[in-house]
């Protein structure tokens, strides 16, 4: 099964597992996470957000809007005239 099969056949449950062990730093055992596992989880759990989840409710969102509707400040991608598809890490 390669990376991108991977990521599409996480559960929410199992998005929702990793995203906790890398908040915490350790699984559910209590066992620490290595760096390299840390890494990995944070990884998976990007990309299944880009998959699965509205862009208000993934990770690194920054709601820009203000009260009155209006946005504040410049989106970083907005210069690209479209989402930038290499910010998805794929293996």
């Amino acid at each position: 099964m390669d990376y991108e099969s991977l990521v599409r056949s996480m559960t929410p449950e199992i998005y929702e597992n990793l995203k906790r062990a890398v908040e915490l730093g350790k699984w559910p055992n209590g066992q620490r996470l290595t760096e390299e596992q840390r890494s990995l989880c944070l990884e998976a759990i990007i990309t299944w957000s880009e998959m699965n989840l509205p862009e208000s409710e993934r990770i690194g969102f920054i709601d820009r809007t203000r009260a009155d509707g209006t946005q504040h400040g410049a989106d970083p991608l907005a210069a690209l005239g479209k989402k930038d598809p290499n910010l998805i890490i794929k293996h």
